[in-house]
């Protein structure tokens, strides 16, 4: 009995991997350029293709290739038939050497805008393509060849227009897709240098010269990347457009009153200040200010590179700044310091 029901269990397996046109129906068809969907996660890229286009021009599951990668498991697609319409699932890590053949290509520009303090800003392109793999013998084929590109741009300070392509001799689907690690960033104050009690600000605020431990960390992010801190600065509003805004460093501009702790050597930044105010703030009983921390995700080995003091950088000062700042790319906290003593 139980050689039976696992006999026929196998029977089931290979049902679900060979689709045919019936099991299709009217998604039995032509393939498109849309017969792809990229996401592009932070730990891992998802593919899922279609598979009855795929079934149109002569092939199946077991036929479609990631990036020339036969032999591994770990990147062979899945079919999933719970689906309408049905796909080939493709999942593979965000990690150079183990991402199933992908390409990784990491550009720099000058920083623009809110990031105009950096004269590198870097983003990561994580490219490659499913092949189908024509297994006529002979010199000819009459089988279309399939290509299904993908790409994944992320921006590494906290990527490409959808692109569509065909040749006479292929059927590509191209699908770039903008991916953002900004969900794995988080910023948390402490009130000891353990960084193990969370601060509690009172409704009253924090004295001044209280000292706030500021933790800037990566969850659930893929381990190629540290955390490097390029700018933290404090402003009066939490969209400093046209406010005021104290920089508590910029690149190697370390305020007096700022110390760094920890900064790129891990997936978590670290650094303390003392509490202050805003002297604008003088008539109010309690001054409200916001932290706010532009945060680069560098290469590992890269990540000594932004510690060198040889980029433009501003000089850590009071001023008033114009550029609003990308709400994707700006972590931000509310402070609150009493101005005087609150009885």
């Amino acid at each position: 009995m139980a050689f039976f029901s696992f006999f026929i269990l196998a029977l089931c397996i290979v049902g679900r991997d060979a689709l045919t046109k019936n099991d299709c129906g009217p998604h039995f068809r032509r393939p498109e350029y849309s017969d792809i969907n990229v996401t592009c996660g932070t730990s891992a890229i998802h593919l899922a293709i279609q598979i009855c286009p795929a079934i149109y021009t002569g092939y199946n599951a077991s036929l479609l290739i990631l990036n020339h990668v036969q032999g591994d498991l770990d990147c062979k697609g899945t079919l999933d038939a719970s689906v309408s319409p049905p796909v080939v699932r493709f999942s593979f890590p965000i990690r150079e050497g183990n991402a199933c053949g992908s390409k990784f290509v990491t550009t720099s520009a000058p920083g623009t805008g809110i990031f105009s303090n950096f004269s590198i800003i870097q983003t990561v392109n994580v490219s490659g393509v499913v092949r189908s793999l024509d297994v006529t013998v002979g010199m000819v084929s009459y089988n279309t060849e399939l290509k299904y590109l993908y790409s994944c741009a992320y921006p590494l300070e906290y990527f490409i227009n959808n692109t569509q392509l065909d040749v006479s001799s292929s059927s590509i689907a191209l699908k770039d897709n903008n991916g953002s690690f900004i969900s794995t960033l988080s910023i948390t104050l402490y009130k000891d240098i353990n960084y193990t009690t969370p601060l509690i600000i009172p409704r009253l605020g924090l004295e001044l010269r209280t000292i706030i431990f500021v933790q800037v960390a990566a969850s659930n992010l893929t381990s190629q990347y540290f955390v490097h801190l390029d700018r933290c600065y404090a402003s009066t509003s939490p969209q400093p457009s046209n406010s005021t805004f104290f920089n508590l460093f910029v690149s190697c501009s370390v305020d007096p009153m700022t110390t760094m702790l920890e900064n790129g050597e891990s997936q978590k930044a670290r650094f303390y200040f003392p509490v202050f105010r805003f002297i604008e703030q003088e008539n109010e009983t309690v001054s409200t200010y916001y932290l706010h921390c532009i945060t680069r995700l560098c290469e590992r080995t890269m990540c000594s590179t932004f510690k060198q003091c040889n980029r433009r950088k501003r000089h850590a000062e009071t001023s008033v700044v114009q550029q609003k700042p990308s709400e994707t790319s700006v972590l931000t906290v509310p402070i609150k310091a009493m101005t005087e003593n609150c009885m």
